[in-house]
């Protein structure tokens, strides 16, 4: 991986996991990860898999991702998955909508096998905030339709929602480009400015610039 200076938000995998509740803590399980890989951004590859949890899906999680206990019955295991996942990630950085609740599952399914990952997490959620401060709210779905992002209309699969959350991404570096005329944001920009008060997040942007 590039030193950290040197890492542009503009290469990164973003992705999604689907899975079985909110919480490996509570036992959950993954049960699809997508993702979209960027360089330079441009789409150079996507990933995608269904794994079988061992475990039966609630008929909530069935209704709400459309996955049902049989697609995953003859899905993969997660191990088998998230060894090809963990190669795929290697050597970049991450993005995802509401990154802790994603990063926890990539943790735990990736610790299950004895595997890691070398990039860090942003959170387009906490960046859109400050980048769209005015949107009614800062849900994956309300992003898509206040921004126009181009949508089949599925959410709720993992590589559907990893393409809607990969423009919202390259829709906020473009503003964020011409706003401020940054010609090459860092990735650790973007992390911090998911975490910078809101009242600040002018500022920030406005001193990243003079020193971009």
């Amino acid at each position: 991986m590039q030193q950290a200076e040197g890492r542009h938000a503009d290469t990164v995998i973003v992705l999604d996991f689907e899975t079985t509740g909110m919480s490996p803590d509570q036992g959950d399980r993954a049960i699809e990860v997508g993702a979209v890989k960027l360089q330079s951004g441009r789409v150079i590859d996507r990933f995608q898999g269904l794994m079988n949890p061992g475990m039966q899906v609630s008929s909530f999680i069935e209704g709400l991702t459309g996955i049902s206990n049989d697609m995953l019955s003859g899905a993969p295991a997660c191990e088998v998955v998230m060894n090809a996942f963990a190669d795929f990630i290697d050597g970049f950085d991450l993005v995802a909508h509401n990154a802790s609740f994603d990063r926890r599952f990539l943790d735990a399914e990736l610790a299950a096998i004895g595997r890691g990952y070398s990039g860090e997490f942003a959170c387009s959620m906490l960046a859109a905030r400050r980048v769209y401060p005015q949107a009614p709210n800062h849900k994956l779905g309300t992003l898509v339709e206040y921004r126009h992002i181009s949508s089949n209309g599925t959410f709720h699969r993992a590589l559907a929602d990893a393409e809607m959350t990969t423009g919202l991404w390259l829709g906020m570096l473009s503003e964020i480009t011409l706003q401020h005329q940054l010609e090459h944001i860092p990735f650790a920009m973007m992390q911090q400015l998911g975490r910078v008060p809101a009242a600040a997040a002018a500022g920030f942007l406005g001193r990243a610039a003079q020193h971009g």
